[in-house]
């Protein structure tokens, strides 16, 4: 696959402070990145330094096939990384227009990028009038209007109502179906789970996991068991190197698995061992549940 942006040893010092620590990964085309972190975690840092509006301490980082300046690079990038910045007085139309002359491009795209945030109806509307989901809405039809072959989004539901979130998400999921890639720093797993392809897990600085997002540690999932014979379940369970730590509650067992399973193939050699189940249920850990795992795991 085609790479679009590689970091490698990207360390960032203010002072004291190390906010990004000998982070390497890649990006591929075509794919949704989540950079997921809790504040602090040097999201925010990390996308500062691949724009050059952050100095790096040390460390390399590359564009598309790394011959290509970071200045000239930049150029099919779209990003937005502050709260959205416009002109209040003037209309989106007016606002996207600027925009094209700063960014030296045609303004012949800004009627389908207008469209492609649901803001077509409103274009002729004044800045001052949008709502906060409105705005970011904007900003990201701004983002788009040199065509990037990725766009960069720095938490793009922060304050925003459930609709809002709703919307953007939608958009993200849109803009990445028409081939571009993106990449999205946020706090908030459930956006990374619903929107991304991919997870980089920054904890500290530090990157505790990166690859696909349904490929991530743990994923093998657990399985949900009854029975009369509770004892005997549990020393076969122990028993099985399929399976790593069994937690029993109020009478359920959950069984955490090792390597893949499937839920016929335990019912049968439980039978076989003469353990008969009153309830069984296979289920995946959600993104959440790993990512308390691995940064549980990663506490000082």
């Amino acid at each position: 696959m085609e790479k679009i942006l590689t970091v490698n040893n990207l360390t960032k010092k203010f002072g004291y402070l190390t906010a990004v620590k000998d982070l390497s990964f890649s990006i591929e085309k075509g794919n949704v990145y989540g950079i997921l972190g809790p504040n602090g975690s040097g999201k925010s840092t990390t996308l500062g330094i691949v724009l050059n509006v952050v100095n790096r301490t040390h460390g390399e980082f590359s564009w598309f096939d790394g011959s290509t300046s970071t200045h000239e690079a930049l150029k099919k990038v779209g990003a937005i990384i502050e709260r959205p910045n416009f002109y209040p007085y003037m209309t989106a139309v007016q606002n996207l227009k600027l925009v094209c002359k700063i960014k030296e491009v045609s303004e012949d795209k800004i009627e389908e990028k207008l469209q492609l945030v649901g803001l077509l109806d409103r274009k002729n509307s004044k800045f001052r009038t949008y709502s906060l989901g409105m705005k970011q809405r904007l900003a990201i039809a701004s983002a788009l209007l040199n065509d990037p072959e990725i766009l960069i989004l720095d938490e793009p539901t922060n304050g925003l109502d459930p609709q809002g979130i709703h919307q953007i998400r939608e958009i993200i999921k849109k803009i990445a179906s028409q081939g571009t890639t993106i990449l999205l720093a946020s706090h908030l797993l459930d956006e990374v789970e619903k929107v991304c392809s991919h997870v980089v897990i920054l904890r500290k600085g530090e990157k505790l996991y990166s690859g696909s997002v349904d490929g991530m540690l743990a994923s093998h999932g657990f399985f949900e068991l009854k029975t009369d014979q509770t004892e005997k379940l549990e020393t076969y369970l122990e028993g099985n190197s399929n399976f790593g730590e069994i937690k029993s509650e109020n009478g359920m067992i959950t069984a955490f698995l090792k390597e893949e399973m499937s839920a016929v193939d335990l019912n049968k050699a439980l039978f076989e061992k003469g353990i008969y189940l009153s309830h069984l249920v296979k289920r995946k850990e959600s993104l959440e549940e790993q990512f308390l795992t691995l940064t549980e795991n990663q506490a000082n």
